[in-house]
C-alpha cells in the first residue's frame, strides 16, 4: 500500500517514530514544502528536491539531493552508494546516535540556498545503453514487447536494462524479466509506482 503522507510513513517505522518526528519537526521550520515521493517524505523548494528524511532497518536518515554540492557542512555526510551516486549524500543515524537539530539546520540552510541559486549536479545522460543478452533474447523473441521498449524513453529503458544487468544469479535475472515484462507492455517506467505516491 503507497504511503498517502508523512504521519503514515512515521507510523510504519515504529523503530524510528521519534527520531523521524525529530528531523520532521526540523524540516517544516524551514520555507521547503513537505511531500510523498518514492514512498518517503521529501522536502522541496518551487517543486525542486532538496532533501527527504527515510527509515530504514539498522538506521533512519537525512537525505540531500545535491548534497555532493554542500560545501561549509561536509563533516557528517555519506554517499548514499560509492561510485553509483553523484549526487546525493545523507547523515545516518543509529539508535546510539543523539539528532541535533541545531546542528543539523545548517546542513539544510546550506542546501536551500544552493536551490535558490540553481546549483545542481546534472545525471549522465550520455551513459550507454547495455541491454544485457538475457533482455535480448526476450525483446527478439516477443515483438509485442520490443515494440513497447523502443517507445520507452531512454532514461525508462536504461531503468530496465540495468535491473537486469545488477542481478547476479541467473535466476535472479529470469525472475526480474518475468517482473518487468508486464511493466514494459503497460508503457510503465521501472521506479514510477514511487514517484507520485
Amino acid at each position: 500500500m503507497p504511503v498517502k503522507n508523512v504521519e503514515e510513513y512515521i507510523d510504519r517505522h515504529p523503530n524510528w517514530q521519534e527520531e523521524l518526528k525529530i528531523l520532521r519537526e526540523m524540516m517544516l521550520d524551514t520555507p521547503l514544502e513537505e511531500t510523498i515521493k518514492w514512498g518517503g517524505p521529501v522536502y522541496c523548494l518551487n517543486g525542486k528536491n532538496v532533501a527527504g528524511i527515510a527509515a530504514f532497518k539498522n538506521h533512519c536518515a537525512l537525505w540531500f539531493f545535491n548534497g555532493a554540492l554542500l560545501k561549509q557542512n561536509t563533516a557528517l555526510l555519506q554517499n548514499a552508494q560509492e561510485g553509483k551516486t553523484k549526487a546525493l549524500r545523507q547523515i545516518k543515524f543509529t539508535k546510539e546516535d543523539k539528532i541535533r537539530p541545531e546542528i543539523l539546520i545548517n546542513y539544510v540552510n546550506e542546501a536551500i540556498q544552493n536551490q535558490r541559486e540553481g546549483k545542481e549536479i546534472k545525471p549522465n545522460t550520455n551513459k550507454k545503453l547495455i541491454i544485457p543478452p538475457e533482455f535480448l533474447a526476450e525483446l527478439d523473441k516477443n515483438p509485442a514487447l520490443l515494440k513497447a521498449f523502443d517507445k520507452l524513453t531512454t532514461g525508462k529503458q536504461r531503468e530496465y536494462a540495468d535491473y537486469i544487468n545488477e542481478a547476479k544469479k541467473e535466476a535472479t535475472k529470469q525472475k526480474r524479466l518475468k517482473k518487468i515484462i508486464p511493466m514494459i507492455l503497460e508503457g510503465k517506467g521501472l521506479y514510477e509506482k514511487y514517484k507520485n505516491c
